[in-house]
């Protein structure tokens, strides 16, 4: 990814897709969207707008595993997402270990919610929230090998 690019992440589920934007030069992301995934599919129409919107030089996808690390059911879900996403759309894909980023999305939105900035919690939030950690962590990492 070019040194200022702008990445997308998707933190994809079979019920809604969180969704980040940020930049490889400040190393930052922030929440975007939450996306339905319609009849457990996702919304390709949604997708594509986000990404003639933002132009990304880089895509990333959330890989779910056990606290071990071991793949579980929703592992191959998320990437055959990240592979059908890559080949749809012709961008570099990365997978960004997704354990725990759930729940440290919930205790940074509670936090919020308890100093007063924000009101009401519901699992959209948490899900493009969970997005914008893991992209965090991703830009935190040095450039690894993708895939287109």
């Amino acid at each position: 990814m070019p040194e200022g690019g702008t990445a997308l992440c998707f933190d994809y589920g079979t019920r809604r897709t969180g969704v980040a934007v940020g930049q490889r030069l400040t190393g930052t992301a922030r929440p975007l969207t939450t996306l339905d995934t319609p009849q457990g599919k996702p919304d390709w129409r949604a997708i594509d707008a986000l990404l003639r919107e933002w132009r990304p030089a880089q895509l990333v996808v959330g890989r779910p595993t056990r606290m071990d690390g071991t793949a579980v059911p929703m592992t191959e879900v998320a990437e055959d997402f990240a592979r059908e996403l890559g080949e749809r759309f012709r961008l570099p894909v990365a997978l960004v270990d997704e354990r725990l980023s759930s729940r440290a999305a919930e205790t940074l939105l509670r936090e919020q919610r308890a100093e007063g900035r924000r009101g009401r919690i519901d699992k959209a939030d948490v899900d493009r929230y969970a997005a914008a950690l893991l992209l965090e962590d991703w830009l935190a990492q040095p450039p690894t090998d993708t895939h287109p």
